[in-house]
């Protein structure tokens, strides 16, 4: 049989090509938990800023879909009586016997 040098040869570039391999997948690794991280810290930034001077509560809507601004939010946030205010809804409750349109 030959010589066996070749072989080593082989095997260490096998070794060395697998380390890089290894490597760039840390570096990956790192850099995509660090963007993740940032946009988790951007989205709880974003969320503490549309709450800081806003109120989220649940209501139950009314006949005429009327929904109403409990007192102490009224209160909070110094809402009067024809005072203009925005409001998203988001349906988390749909009654059983209610009937779609």
């Amino acid at each position: 049989m030959g010589d066996t040098s070749g072989g080593d040869e082989g095997t260490s570039g096998f070794k060395k090509a697998i380390e890089k391999g290894a490597e760039a997948q840390r570096d990956f690794i790192r850099s995509y938990s660090a963007v993740q991280q940032d946009a988790i810290q951007n989205f709880f930034s974003t969320l503490q800023g549309l709450t800081y001077y806003n109120a989220m509560f649940k209501t139950t809507v009314q006949t005429g879909g009327r929904i109403s601004i409990p007192e102490a939010e009224r209160q909070a946030l110094n809402i009067g009586d024809g005072d203009l205010v925005q409001v998203i809804i988001i349906p988390i409750h749909r009654r059983k016997d209610a009937v779609p349109d």
